[in-house]
């Protein structure tokens, strides 16, 4: 089987050209062992890029526990990057994923990906919740660097929001229009390096509570710098949000079960 390995911003991922549907994707254990660190290729998702009519290409993504998972925004963007390696899209495109059509724009490895409208963000006296393509827990924290996320991550994945889980982001101020992110994720069950649909709520989230005034931030993660844009809706919601930055290839290869 002939694979790409993908990273954006260090959220990494297994990419397969299935147009012709002959990857076992229903196989939980197999998509499991391609995804372990050491026994397989090693990352954080996988994704198959499959043919349909009603777009450029359909987006299949799975978590690294074997698992379909719902929207993943670094995922997507790489998945636009291996598109154009593939020759089916040129600069802009428009895609299937599991939330739904995706428009993206990519420039010189560069991917600025248009997620879907968030109807809003429900406020919990501690922290704020968002579905953006995924759901995600946001919370402000003092001491971001120090926190033992994978600990508090789950803990909170599974006492708020029970075995459907939730992904947990830790976030902290920057600056006006600038924040630094943790996430765990759940389905990797571990902090990520990045997470597109993660850096997305923060930055709906902030606006929200009144950390950020414009429609714009950006969003320091381990793995780098994503740049998050959007414009309020006229009902507490918004829309026309993009999430920008890097995605590129990191090797190809061939596996051998």
């Amino acid at each position: 089987m002939e694979f790409y390995k993908y990273q954006a911003t260090g959220n990494d991922f297994i990419l397969v050209d299935d147009r012709e549907e002959v990857f076992p994707s229903t196989d939980e254990a197999f998509i499991r062992k391609l995804c372990h660190r050491r026994f397989g290729i090693g990352a954080d998702g996988l994704i198959l890029i499959r043919k349909t009519p009603e777009s450029d290409f359909r987006m299949l993504y799975f978590n690294s526990d074997g698992r379909p998972g719902s929207m993943c925004g670094n995922g997507g963007r790489c998945a636009v990057s291996f598109a154009s390696l593939l020759g089916l899209i040129q600069s802009e495109c428009g895609f299937e994923a599991p939330d739904g059509y995706h428009e993206a724009v990519l420039e010189k490895g560069v991917v600025s990906l248009k997620m879907g409208a968030v109807s809003g963000v429900h406020q919990k006296p501690r922290y704020s919740f968002v579905d953006t393509g995924s759901p995600h827990h946001v919370q402000l924290v003092d001491n971001l660097d120090g926190l033992d996320v994978v600990r508090e991550g789950r803990r909170l994945r599974y006492s708020l929001y029970g075995e459907a889980g939730s992904n947990i982001n830790f976030v902290r101020p920057d600056g006006p229009a600038r924040f630094k992110v943790r996430t765990y994720e759940r389905g990797v069950e571990d902090e990520t390096y990045s997470c597109g649909t993660g850096v997305t709520a923060v930055t709906l989230a902030m606006h929200s509570l009144g950390k950020l005034t414009g429609h714009h931030a950006e969003i320091d993660t381990a793995g780098g710098t994503l740049t998050v844009r959007f414009e309020p809706g006229e009902t507490g919601g918004y829309d026309d949000i993009w999430l920008t930055g890097p995605a590129t290839m990191v090797f190809k290869g061939k596996y051998h079960d």
